[in-house]
Order: structure tokens, then sequence, then C-alpha cells
């Protein structure tokens, strides 16, 4: 009977393991890749051939995640809420920062519809918006849902700081699917440039788009390592004042520190906490940034003039006395968009050699600036 028992124990013990290591199995075959390497705001999952894009952060302090399946169009695709059929062929799109993915990919043509459109710098987009292939569809923060509703276009991808647009959610009642992109919530110029893929999975492009983004990631991790091979680090100062006496200028954690730390830098507020800016008194920024080697973006000044304009006090620092302030401010498209606002985020290995072009200079012999020139 005892030998009975031992048995009994022996086959349920056995059983219980071999359950416990097919659910692990099944768990771990079911686990959803994704494909995303540095951005933090959105995802693209496949899970056993279903592909969802996941936004995670659509605004400032959005507790909001947003999943959209993705399907490819047929015959009878019919409207499903949260799920895309692609490849998008009639967009609405934003921001500007969205101009140059979208022409990464050729699909400038798919874009219907766009606010404040004087802002635009590319050449091909522009020509576009000039031929009226591009519509208006609202000024500056208003957008305008009666024409955007016209274009029935089959996505809007919304752009928004604090909240949930309300001109989108009007859109959106109306069966038009709104995705927000939050590319400029990303921290790290990596992060911000990896959202080709967003438009990649949209416009049925995604082996493309990645494609593209291995190539900036390869020429900015390339540019990184040249940059080590200087053991000379000038001292930088960004910003300027922007009202009164408070000085604005990146905190240490923020997008455009990463790019002096990546370029082999000594940013000064280098280690300050913060994502964003810092505001701090004109006192305290002359007293440590005086002697600064380089001065890098000023603000929105564009001449040293202006500079004096504004106050006289900035002739003090000695980047101004030996003409080592640059600004991408100067760089405009025809109708007085600044390219670097627009084409910066898709291009940070550029951005990236602009500062080292900037400070070590041979370090790249033979590359032009992109985005940054000397304040006269």
């Amino acid at each position: 009977m005892k030998n009975l028992n031992f048995i009994l124990v022996l086959f349920f013990l056995t059983l219980t393991i071999s359950c416990k290591k097919e659910i692990v199995n099944v768990h771990k075959n079911s686990q959803s890749e994704s494909s995303i390497k540095y951005a933090k705001g959105f995802d693209i999952i496949d899970n056993h051939g279903i592909k969802k894009l996941i936004i995670k952060s659509a605004y400032q302090k959005s507790k909001e995640v947003s999943e959209y399946i993705i399907k490819n169009k047929s015959g009878n695709s019919s409207s499903i809420e949260n799920t895309i059929y692609t490849p998008i062929q009639k967009i609405v799109i934003t921001s500007t920062t969205h101009i140059p993915m979208v022409e990464l990919l050729n699909e400038e043509t798919s874009i219907i519809g766009f606010p404040y459109a004087k802002y635009v710098s590319s050449e091909k987009t522009r020509k576009l918006i000039d031929n009226g292939k591009i519509k208006e569809i609202g000024k500056e923060t208003s957008l305008n849902t009666e024409i955007l509703l016209d274009l029935q276009p089959e996505l809007v991808v919304g752009y928004s700081v604090s909240s949930a647009d309300k001109s989108l959610t009007t859109v959106k009642r109306a069966g038009i699917n709104v995705i927000y992109n939050g590319d400029w919530l990303e921290e790290t110029p990596l992060g911000r440039a990896e959202w080709i893929k967003f438009f990649g999975i949209l416009f049925n492009k995604e082996k493309q788009a990645d494609s593209i983004f291995k190539v900036i990631e390869s020429n900015y991790l390339e540019a990184k390592k040249i940059a080590l091979k200087s053991t000379n680090k000038p001292t930088i100062l960004s910003g300027a004042i922007m009202s009164k006496d408070i000085w604005n200028l990146p905190a240490g954690e923020s997008f455009v520190a990463q790019f002096i730390k990546d370029a082999n830098l000594n940013y000064l507020w280098q280690d300050t906490k913060g994502k964003g800016s810092l505001s701090l008194s004109f006192e305290s920024i002359f007293d440590k940034g005086q002697n600064a080697d380089y001065w890098i973006s000023p603000g929105y000044f564009s001449t040293k003039e202006q500079l004096l304009q504004s106050n006289k006090i900035y002739a003090e620092f000695d980047a101004f006395k030996n003409d080592k302030i640059y600004t991408s401010t100067i760089k405009k498209g025809k109708t007085g968009g600044i390219i670097y606002f627009e084409l910066a985020p898709t291009r940070p290995d550029l951005v990236l050699k602009d500062f080292i072009k900037i400070t070590n200079p041979d370090l790249l012999p033979n590359y032009k600036m992109t985005f940054f020139e000397k304040m006269k």
C-alpha cells in the first residue's frame, strides 16, 4: 500500500511539473516581438502575424495608452474602431517634424492637408502646397475641422502639448481615425528619429523605414565614436535671456544636452536635473559661463547686433568676443520656416556632426554644416 501511495505521489508530481513546463512554454511562445529600440513613446508589436501600433505618450503627462490593430487593405475593409487599414493613401499631418519622415518614405504625395503651412521648409512638400495639392487646414493652433472633414482623410496624425486637441476629438467623432504623434517627447536623439517607423507601418513600408533608421543610427554612432578621438573638450554655453533677467537653457538630461555629451564636449550645466529647460538668473549664468569656449544656440537671436540690442552685457562673454557663437536660426526655407526645427529630429546624425564640426573641425575635414552657422 505504501508503495502504491508513493507511486501515485510521484505520478502527480511529474504531471504537475510537466503542466508547469507547458504553461511556461505557451507563455514564452505567445510573447510579442517589438521592433522598437530607442523610442519610449510608441511601440510596434507583431504577435503571431497580428500587428499593433501602440502609442504610450501622446502628450505631456498623458497616462492613456492607445492600441491600433494594423491590417492590410482589402476589397471589403470595413470601418472598425482602433483598426487602421494600410497603406494609407490620404493623410493629414500636423507638425513640420512629420514631413521629413514622410518624404524619406517617398509618401509626400499622400499628404492632403496641413495646418499653418507657411512654416514648411522642405522644397518637395512646399511645391505640393504651392500647387494646391496640400490644403491649408488651419492657422497656428486652431484647426479648421470643416475643411479637414471635407478632405475625408483616411488618417489624421495629431500633435498636442498637454491634452487631447478638441478639434481632433471632433474629427474622431466623425469616424476618421486620429493618432497622436509624440515624437517631440523623446529624451534621446535616436529615440526621436526612430519615429520614422511609426510612419513606416502606416504606409506599409516597415522594411524601408527600418533600413532608413539603421543608416541614421549607424551614422550617429560613428560620429559619436569619432568625437571620442579628441582630447580637447571645449566648454559649452547655451540659451539666452528670454524675459527680464531669466536665462533659459537646456537641462542636463535634455535632448540638447545629449547631443553635447555625445559630441564629447563639456556642457557647463550637464550635472543639472531635468529633461526640458532650466530657467536661471542672468547672474548665475554669467558667473559660470562667461569664459565658455563656445556659445551654441543663443535662443532665437540670429545676429550679434540683435544680442547687443537685447542686452549689452552679452558682449562680456568670451564666446562673443572670440566670435564663437553658433546658431541654427539663420538657415530657413523660402517662407521663413527654420530648417533645424523641421529636419533635425529626423536627422540627429547631422546635428551631432554639426556640433563636432563647430568645436573640433579637424575630426570632420570634409563635412559641411547642415543646420548651424557662425553668428555674425
